[in-house]
């Protein structure tokens, strides 16, 4: 079974990474706008926390965004020091999108499912990966993203 599961995960990762590369992004910008959108506000130091991402990646990533329209940074009025995370009106497009990515990518993996099997199947699942100790919408992935191998 854990085999299988193995086989699952990579080829969704792989299928998601095709979708996503069709709006020109990788699954880590996914996932970082997805977070922004879910916490505007959010500094870049909170977003790393909740990611698992190396403080410098995640600097990386948002200039990225910041470049193409989809973020922007303002200063916490609280504390100067901190960027708080931002969409912009294209960054909020881009998410919808991603939104809409993501149902097809459902859609796909669960193709020869009806609605009461992929029910069935989202609890078992969420129940395995919370008894594994994953943090619910983050990919464990982001925790080696930057990191050199030794």
């Amino acid at each position: 079974m854990a085999f299988l599961l193995s086989q699952l995960g990579h080829r969704s990762a792989s299928v998601f990474a095709d979708l996503i590369a069709s709006v020109d992004l990788t699954p880590p910008h996914a996932g970082i706008l997805r977070a922004i959108a879910s916490e505007p506000g959010r500094s870049q130091q909170a977003l790393s926390g909740q990611l698992g991402l190396l403080p410098s990646r995640v600097v990386a990533y948002v200039d990225e965004l910041e470049d193409r329209g989809y973020v922007e940074r303002r200063r916490n009025p609280d504390d100067r020091r901190l960027h708080a995370l931002y969409l912009t009106a294209s960054g909020k497009k881009l998410v919808s999108k991603i939104g809409e990515l993501g149902r097809q990518h459902e859609r796909l993996m669960t193709a020869g499912l009806d609605t009461d099997q992929r029910d069935t199947l989202r609890r078992l699942l969420s129940a395995v990966a919370e008894r594994q100790g994953l943090t619910p919408h983050v990919h464990p992935g982001y925790r080696i993203l930057g990191r050199v191998k030794s």
